[in-house]
């Protein structure tokens, strides 16, 4: 490796917050720059800007780095943001907590909370050691996928912060329900027998003590591991983005997902359930869907089955949960992402 290599490397730890103000800037340089570039790079190409293809192409070549650049930035932030809130520090802090309170908590944790659905039975496992209730780690495994640092970022960046913010209430709101709702049943016995069999471990809540440069290294960690794990699924969601941007009729979409169809949100959630795919991969086929006049509500609420209740994440969780506990999650939450479907149909104009 040669020497101006090693130097960049190192430049992070020994000048960060010289690097992250050059990180910044170089950041908003690149995303104001997108749109002239899609434009160009269309127009270079031999096909009508106006036509079916046109159209798709251009979307692909806008949407593909204005996702994967907000994707980064947001990973890279969230990455410093969640040295301070490791698992250990999160089930220490919901460990003991009564109902109702530690639902709030663990739902609201899961949105700072680094976590994927491959993790989801040894934070499960670690969460049921430290004592954690299981109406409470339920809170939190359903708003940590579904209500995370991600999905906020780009659903602000793509639409604003009201719909950003009218998510996040909502899904937090399915979070917390759905696990005081779980909790209240008392389903405990409903554990794999392995799982209620396990030590009570006593959880620690050391206080992190990092550097600026630690941090820095942890965001730009966050970025390496989890942009390199999801981009082919942000590739795979804008493809199918810009096939229904060029191809798909408005008048069809309105139709079949539009506000009058009642029968749009519980097959929205159908459909949404077999799929798997992150936050990052599914709001390109979001922004496609609400252009061409699907109904917000319909698309949010497929959105949030993508993410929170995919057949791959239940087939992981079938390891920890017998099959009446895993029904009564699936059920609760499927029964809360309707509602709120419904309810953004119904009531926002």
């Amino acid at each position: 490796m040669s020497e101006l290599a090693l130097n960049a490397r190192a430049w992070p730890r020994r000048h960060p917050l010289p690097f992250l103000g050059v990180a910044v800037v170089a950041w908003l340089a690149l995303y104001r720059a997108l749109g002239p570039l899609s434009e160009a790079l269309v127009g270079w190409l031999p096909l009508e800007r106006d036509s079916h293809l046109g159209s798709a192409v251009q979307f692909f070549l806008y949407d593909t780095p204005k996702v994967l650049l907000l994707l980064a930035g947001v990973v890279f932030v969230m990455g410093m943001v969640n040295s301070y809130f490791t698992p250990e520090r999160t089930r220490s802090l919901l460990a003991g907590r009564a109902e109702g309170v530690g639902n709030v908590m663990a739902a609201s944790l899961g949105v700072v909370t680094p976590f994927c659905s491959c993790s989801a039975v040894p934070l499960f496992i670690g969460f049921v050691q430290a004592g954690v209730p299981l109406g409470i780690t339920l809170s939190f495994l359903i708003a940590a996928p579904m209500v995370n640092e991600v999905a906020l970022a780009l659903l602000f960046a793509l639409f604003g912060w009201k719909i950003a913010l009218l998510y996040m209430a909502l899904g937090l709101t399915v979070a917390i329900v759905a696990g005081w709702v779980i909790g209240r049943l008392k389903m405990e016995h409903h554990l794999e027998d392995w799982v209620r069999q396990l030590r009570a471990v006593r959880p620690e809540n050391e206080p992190a003590r990092l550097s600026w440069a630690d941090r820095i290294d942890a965001g730009l960690a966050s970025v390496r591991e989890i942009v390199g794990r999801v981009w082919p699924y942000i590739l795979a969601g804008i493809a199918v983005g810009a096939a229904i941007h060029g191809y798909v009729p408005a008048d069809f979409l309105a139709g079949v997902m539009g506000r009058d169809a009642w029968w749009a949100v519980p097959l929205a959630v159908l459909v949404g359930v077999p799929m798997y795919s992150n936050a990052a991969g599914v709001i390109p086929v979001v922004e496609a869907l609400l252009a061409k006049g699907a109904a917000l509500g319909t698309v949010l609420a497929f959105m949030m089955s993508v993410i929170a209740l995919s057949l791959p994440e239940m087939i992981i969780l079938r390891k920890v949960l017998k099959l009446r506990l895993l029904a009564t999650f699936v059920g609760v939450v499927a029964a809360g992402i309707l509602l709120v479907g419904y309810a953004f149909n119904l009531f926002l104009l």
